[in-house]
This record gives C-alpha cells, structure tokens and sequence, in this order.
C-alpha cells in the first residue's frame, strides 16, 4: 500500500514539473503601462519605460560634469573609477563586467537603456539626456587612459 502511494506522489510530481514552463521566456509587462494596471501613481520624475533615444547632444564641459555625476552614481560600483571593471560590486563577488572598450557611442547608450549580459537596463532611471552625458564621459574617460604627453596642444601642457 505504501509503495502504491508512493509511485502515485512521484508520478503526479512528474506531472506537476512537467507542466511548468521556462519562467525566463515570460512576457514583461510594465505595471505603469496605464492607469487600469497600475499599482499606484507614477512617481515624478521617473522616466517613461521604452522611451526613445534622445537626440545626440553637443559636447560641452557641463555635460561631462553631468555624465560623470550619473557615472559615479549608477557605473562606477561595477565598472569602476576608472572603467577597467573591477568595481567595489565586483570585489563582493559579482561578476565582473568588459572592460569599457572603445565601442560606438550608440552602442554604449543601447547597453545602458537595456542593459546587456547581467547588467540591467536603465531605461527607468536615467533620463535619455542623462544617458548620452554618460556617453561622452565613458569616451573622455576611455581617452584618458591612453593620453600622452605628445597628444596635448601646447596650451593644454601649459607651454609658453
């Protein structure tokens, strides 16, 4: 009797795992997405899911400013300082990001709105203009670390 109880709960165990699907390949939904699904009031401030690039903003000194400011908020724990990946996150034992290699500025703006690899995207928490400050401080940033003396103007080595 015991061994036909048995075989009944390993079989509907079978059953049950079977029926259940890859819970990674589920459709997102976003919650805030109208007003009938949403939990509560959209916050302000946050930025709208799935918004669209901005356009390419020029590079100016106030917009480094700005991208290093969102750097050492959202980037820096992971990707570090200095951008070789080695973060205090990954020092804790996550996984290390690449390197911030030198890739297209598009590309680097479609990594941090969707994310890539582990990384989350963050479409929601940085705004699209923000995104692209971020951008040209990873580009000077990955300059700096290449820079000689010989790439400086005369003006910029403090020459007469």
């Amino acid at each position: 009797m015991r061994s036909c109880a048995a075989i009944a709960l390993g079989i509907a165990s079978v059953l049950l795992v079977a029926g259940c699907d890859d819970m990674t390949k589920q459709k997102k939904q976003n919650p805030y997405a109208s007003r009938a699904t949403a939990p509560g009031e959209v916050p302000a401030g946050v930025v709208a899911y799935g918004d669209n690039s901005a356009p390419v903003p020029p590079v100016t000194m106030a917009l480094l400013e700005r991208g290093r400011t969102e750097y050492h908020v959202f980037c820096a724990p992971c990707h570090a300082e200095i951008g070789d990946g080695h973060g205090m996150i990954v020092q804790r034992g996550f996984p290390a990001p690449p390197p911030l290699a030198a890739e297209t500025p598009q590309f680097v703006y479609d990594v941090i709105t969707g994310g890539r690899g582990v990384m989350y995207g963050f479409a929601q928490r940085i705004a699209p203009a923000d995104r692209w400050a971020v951008v040209a401080y990873v580009h000077a940033l990955q300059r700096s670390q290449h820079m000689t003396l010989a790439d400086l103007t005369a003006e910029q080595r403090g020459a007469p």
